[in-house]
């Protein structure tokens, strides 16, 4: 939710109509001065958000409700949790926030949009949000969190010993086949790398038969002059050839993964690219989590547990709005019995109270 990083993706065309994602941000002044803004997007599909409403779509066409265009309060392409409503810290941020969700209803019907759509929100905005009407849906990620660790070998230790034994072998494989892996950030990057970081990515997509490219080598060229401060790309190499890498984003708290892709197909090479080597340089960097993006449940074996995301949904038709809120009270029960099995299944030693 910075700057840079929404503008260099409107400047290089990455969100605009061809991708899909039209930008109509929402701002609040007071005397000509903004004291609120969110990032809203016209979406014309429903990809490159992570929550997933492909059967709410369905369901609408059925209904004879034209479901897209929709509204979209999000970041795109990035499934991170986050404030989606900034506030100038002078106002009182509740009028603010419930101001904004106002908008955003009267701008969907008036205009004859289906629904709003608030991804990845805090809890006060979701709270807030819900007395405007808003549905809450619930989700689940897989985040690490720094219990302290002062060592790669302090985060072993918190495993029970056959998941342990088994992350030892998956590391000293790689040993074996020669290959190193490190991370490089800030200042230390540079644009040769980060447009490897690019070629990575897009090898990646290109193999997926449901990927599809949002971002250009212009935005990671932008990215090399304006955001390398909150970059950080882990390398893998061999031969002093980058043959794999993941693209991430850091501050002073918290490691966002983002992007992973590899030239060279090894064994164990994923995970200790993607998890291993990034919670090592989050014990490194004293970060107190690193959140590895959405799905996959195999993270749990590496130290991930699953913690509850929320997005907050408006829907103006009552029929359609009906029969999405009974949807959203099924799921959520489902998903909150599939997080408590998760955590009884886990792989971490119980914490001593």
């Amino acid at each position: 939710m910075k700057w840079d990083w929404l503008d260099a993706l409107e400047q290089t065309g990455c969100v605009n109509e061809e991708t899909g994602w039209l930008p109509h941000h929402i701002i609040v002044e007071r005397e000509g001065e903004i004291v609120g803004a969110c990032p809203m997007y016209l979406k014309l599909h429903s990809m490159g958000e992570f929550v997933f409403d492909y059967e709410w779509a369905e369901f609408a066409h059925r209904l004879g409700i034209r479901y897209y265009p929709k509204m979209l309060v999000g970041i795109p392409f990035t499934p991170v949790t986050g404030m989606r409503f900034l506030t100038d810290s002078r106002e009182d941020r509740q009028e603010l926030v419930q101001l904004m969700g106002q908008a955003l209803i009267q701008v969907a019907k008036q205009n004859k949009i289906s629904s709003v759509h608030v991804n990845f929100c805090l809890g006060d905005e979701g709270e807030l949000l819900k007395r405007l009407g808003f549905i809450p849906r619930v989700g689940l990620q897989f985040h690490w969190q720094n219990r302290g660790y002062q060592s790669f070998d302090d985060y072993l230790s918190a495993f029970r010993s056959g998941r342990r034994t088994k992350i030892k072998r998956e590391r000293r494989e790689l040993l074996q086949q020669g290959i190193t892996i490190r991370a490089v950030e800030g200042g230390e990057l540079t644009m040769t790398q980060l447009r490897i970081a690019f070629r990575l990515y897009k090898g990646h997509i290109d193999r997926l038969y449901y990927g599809r490219q949002y971002l250009t080598q212009e935005f990671f060229d932008q990215l090399s002059r304006r955001f390398t401060p909150h970059i950080c790309l882990i390398l893998a190499e061999r031969d002093s050839r980058t043959i794999a890498g993941t693209f991430n984003i850091q501050d002073h708290e918290v490691l966002y993964g983002r992007y992973w892709g590899a030239f060279e197909e090894e064994r164990y090479l994923h995970f200790n690219v993607c998890y291993y080597s990034a919670i090592e340089h989050c014990i490194r960097k004293g970060l107190q989590r690193f959140e590895a993006g959405a799905g996959g449940s195999f993270k749990q074996l590496r130290g991930l547990e699953p913690q509850p995301t929320t997005s907050m949904h408006y829907i103006v038709e009552e029929r359609f709005r009906r029969a999405v809120d009974k949807h959203l009270r099924q799921e959520r029960d489902l998903i909150n019995k599939k997080r408590t099995t998760l955590l009884d299944g886990s792989q971490l030693k119980k914490e001593s109270s």
